[in-house]
């Protein structure tokens, strides 16, 4: 299986910014775990050795969500993000 450690492997952060809440290990170490998690159940959201935006946004988004926040990510595309969070078309919300 994927495990969430051969994703960050390959994976560098230049020049964080941190978001809050959580910081940027939390964000990229909550993001390999999805990683790994949607390619054990045959999906993925990019090449098998790339981190790829949709995964990060997804997990600073349930990191939010952690918080007793609602989270709805508004975008042209649901299908990978759907997979983790709430995602809808922006012309639906």
């Amino acid at each position: 299986g994927y495990y969430s450690s051969s994703c960050l492997y390959n994976y560098s952060i230049k020049n964080p910014r941190v978001f809050r809440p959580g910081s940027v290990k939390e964000v990229m170490l909550k993001a390999a775990e999805l990683w790994a998690e949607v390619r054990n159940k045959g999906k993925s959201t990019a090449d098998n050795k790339a981190l790829d935006g949709d995964v990060i946004l997804a997990a600073q988004s349930i990191l939010v969500a952690n918080y007793g926040n609602e989270v709805i990510i508004a975008t042209s595309n649901k299908k990978h993000l759907s997979l983790f969070i709430d995602a809808r078309e922006w012309q639906e919300i």
